[in-house]
């Protein structure tokens, strides 16, 4: 018998159990830490019809499709990443979902690129979103999560570079060069890789010295986020609603004590075309060469390829591969919890960050705590908590005290007055025990 020799495909790894071991416990800390922010797992087949994967990737990642013709001459291709085959399942499952809908989803996907050192053809990649929620409140508590799984896998120098795609289309459009829009945004992209001189070049190319000079303008960061925001709104042609919402998320990071973990940098631009609003990039300080390890933004236009509902989303993903090389340059360790205790009822959005402030306290005691990312009805809000069977409920009270806290028992309806968020996690974790969580 000849014997088939052990071969790889190119692109494509094994692991051994001592390099699994290590990935398991990392993703064993991402979904712990996305957990503890009311976030659920999902999973979605690794093929699709090829049509519901085209069309939002844009052009290179099209080109870069595992496709094929199945035994049932069905026309497929293998995932490239997550978020897509994720539109088309809230599509198809939205009357039995809850919103805002949080997921996470741990799982590989496919690209037929050029295999290099760090960049593979099957590679795994840790995504979460929220899907429902248009609006300042749900892009920062992405935000937050992605600094906080950091800060649970032991990496404390980090820097998440933020900027909004609504604002960078409008400076493009007071230059008068939209209708190169997405050329642009993708010759921007490619600065940090590539250098300003470079992509100068493609600029003047693409839209002439004028408008290219004025692309470099908008795209470099002032001293402060402040300073850099006022000059992305003078040069996008004035405030806006997009321009307010960035200016609210850099004040609860004021608020919160955790600004110099962001840096609000105009030339993320973000290459896929489906990103409408913010869009981030994640950054080590202590590992400048490694590029980004965790990136995304706002696509609220993206399901609409499969359903007439509304439903605006904003989420992220960080690359295990290149985290996992990360983690052993660095030689950090991890931890972490699971599954939504505590609900934060949201009344009033201007105490947006003294409600995460009492989140963190809660989290920080070992509890898993979600804040309700708007300011609905609160009958929406309980019903969404009694959808997600979220035992208790917090309501800050600003008026009654600085760090007064109301705790509810969504089950008994009993309310516990005049907490600090301190006694509210005892009272809370009394409670839990009794219930048996």
């Amino acid at each position: 018998m000849t014997l088939i020799e052990p071969k790889i495909l190119k692109g494509f790894r094994d692991f051994l159990p001592a390099v699994e071991t290590g990935r398991k416990h990392v993703q064993a800390v991402l979904e712990k830490t996305f957990e503890s922010f009311g976030f659920a797992p999902i999973d979605t087949p690794v093929l699709e019809y090829t049509e519901v994967l085209l069309g939002k990737g844009g052009g290179e990642t099209d080109k870069q499709l595992y496709r094929f013709r199945d035994n049932g001459d069905r026309d497929v291709a293998m995932r490239f990443d997550l978020t897509v085959p994720f539109a088309r399942f809230m599509a198809a499952h939205f009357h039995d979902l809850y919103l805002p809908f949080k997921r996470y989803h741990i799982a590989k996907v496919f690209r037929g690129e050029n295999s290099q050192r760090g960049r593979y053809r099957e590679f795994t990649q840790c995504d979460f979103d929220s899907v429902g929620a248009d609006c300042a409140g749900a892009d920062f508590e992405i935000l937050l999560l992605m600094r906080q799984s950091f800060m649970n896998l032991g990496i404390q120098n980090v820097k998440i570079h933020l900027s909004h795609r609504g604002v960078f289309n409008r400076a493009i459009e007071a230059l008068g060069v939209e209708s190169s829009a997405v050329d642009i945004l993708r010759a921007v992209d490619k600065i940090k890789k590539t250098g300003e001189k470079e992509v100068l070049a493609s600029l003047e190319e693409l839209c002439g010295n004028k408008a290219a000079a004025g692309i470099l303008d908008f795209i470099r960061p002032e001293a402060t986020n402040r300073e850099t925001l006022d000059k992305m709104t003078r040069l996008a042609g004035g405030e806006g609603e997009d321009t307010r919402r960035v200016a609210s998320m850099l004040d609860w990071m004021r608020t919160m004590d955790i600004g110099d973990s962001f840096f609000l940098d105009p030339s993320i631009t973000r290459g896929l075309d489906y990103y409408t609003g913010i869009v981030y990039e994640t950054f080590l300080s202590d590992l400048p060469g490694i590029g980004s390890v965790c990136s995304g933004g706002r696509y609220n236009d993206l399901a609409s390829l499969y359903t007439r509902e509304k439903l605006p989303g904003v989420g992220s993903s960080i690359g295990l591969d290149r985290l996992l090389a990360a983690l052993e340059e660095l030689g950090q360790k991890e931890r972490a919890e699971s599954r939504t205790q505590v609900l934060i009822f949201c009344t009033n959005e201007n105490d947006f960050a003294r409600y995460h402030q009492a989140a963190r306290v809660l989290r920080e005691a070992g509890l898993n705590v979600e804040v309700y990312p708007e300011a609905r009805k609160q009958a929406h809000q309980f019903a969404f908590a009694e959808k997600k069977g979220i035992p208790l409920g917090l309501f800050i009270k600003p008026e009654a005290g600085e760090n007064c806290v109301s705790l509810r028992d969504l089950h008994s309806r009993e309310n516990v007055d005049g907490l600090d968020p301190l006694k509210a996690a005892a009272e809370i974790k009394l409670r839990l025990t009794q219930r048996g969580l």
